[in-house]
């Protein structure tokens, strides 16, 4: 224990690390390593299962590091869903400022594997990115390091494969160049939008880096060839690279907009499975994503708090490399319906084009 403990602060002080990710550490909290383990309920988090020494070490390495370093960060990586891992230790809990919200990047993935793109439901959406406890902040993450590194596919080659090394110039784009780019942006825009702590990127999926990276080993011939990162892509004009850069840089701009936007409440205002719309709202921004890969729709309405309501962002400008469908110009004004007066709310009736998604700012 007290060497475990000592390494937490050689690191901190020798090296300065600002915080540490403590990585698999459910096979530290339950004597099965938590293999076989449903963690169906409450019941089978504390059914005896669990190492009493090593969430004994866990907690002290948290408050030690935290001692040490009051502005450290501690991220706890558990696939288990251990209730109180991210609570206060005065609270009870382990005391990890975050825990990884491992089940997003998981959802995304199986989805583009295993659904057509008829069958995303919003719902089931909103209930991933949204699923957690209130007590408890978390990382979230459209791609993890298993797609970052070799072992599986980046979210934008598992949308575009092959095509991302022919495909991908601005002159000789095609339909499966097109559908990646745009589920790229709203992937990274509803997951970065409904986060309770903090948003992560891994190693290029900010602009969609075409490969992963594979550290010399024997099972590559030792080679450095995927060892390293393509920077330079997202530079060149020429080719789409730039375009999810830039959304990327201007989403995290319009977010930031709301000042500590990760602790307001994400308000569900509307879903429609059959239609693939969802729309909610975070502070004064009102987001709407349309997943239908065909189906467009003029003067879609939902209920929001009456006023005007600029565009503030859109997955499908022609800068983001988008079709650029709709006028963003254009100043969208509620609409008043006498049954909903006296909730202050109004009708908000927009065009969303297919794959697509818009996030508005209520003028003040």
């Amino acid at each position: 224990m007290h060497f475990l403990l000592s390494n937490c602060k050689y690191w901190l002080e020798e090296f300065h690390f600002d915080g540490f990710r403590f990585d698999g550490i459910t096979s530290m909290l339950y004597y099965s390593h938590g293999l076989g383990e449903a963690f169906m309920n409450y019941g089978d988090y504390f059914n005896g299962h669990q190492d009493d020494n090593a969430i004994c070490y866990l907690t002290l390495a948290n408050k030690l590091i935290h001692e040490i370093k009051p502005h450290a960060i501690t991220i706890a990586e558990d696939v288990s869903g251990m209730p109180g891992l991210a609570a206060k230790f005065e609270d009870g809990g382990y005391g990890f400022d975050y825990r990884l919200a491992m089940n997003v990047p998981d959802y995304w993935i199986k989805t583009i594997k295993e659904k057509k793109d008829e069958d995303w439901h919003p719902s089931s959406i909103f209930w991933e990115m949204t699923n957690r406890r209130a007590d408890e902040k978390t990382i979230s993450y459209a791609e993890s390091h298993d797609q970052a590194l070799v072992g599986d596919k980046t979210i934008i080659f598992r949308l575009i494969d092959a095509d991302m090394y022919w495909h991908f110039s601005k002159d000789n784009r095609n339909g499966m160049v097109d559908r990646g780019i745009a589920l790229h942006k709203m992937i990274r825009l509803v997951t970065a939008s409904t986060i309770n702590g903090g948003y992560l990127n891994f190693m290029g999926n900010e602009f969609g880096h075409p490969e992963w990276i594979d550290f010399p080993r024997e099972g590559n011939g030792w080679s450095y060839k995927y060892a390293r990162r393509q920077w330079h892509l997202v530079d060149d004009q020429k080719l789409c690279y730039h375009y999810l850069g830039d959304f990327d840089r201007e989403m995290l701009a319009t977010l930031k907009t709301v000042k500590n936007i990760q602790k307001q409440p994400v308000v569900e205002i509307w879903h429609n499975d059959g239609d693939q719309v969802l729309a909610y709202s975070r502070g004064d921004l009102v987001f709407v994503f349309n997943f239908s890969p065909t189906q467009s729709f003029p003067d879609y309405g939902f209920l929001v708090p009456k006023g005007e309501y600029e565009v503030v962002l859109n997955t499908d400008a022609k800068e983001f490399g988008g079709n650029g469908l709709a006028d963003d110009s254009v100043i969208h004004k509620t609409n008043f319906d006498p049954l909903y007066e006296k909730d202050g709310k109004e009708w908000l009736k927009i065009y969303i084009p297919a794959r697509s998604a818009v996030v508005l700012r209520k003028k003040k």
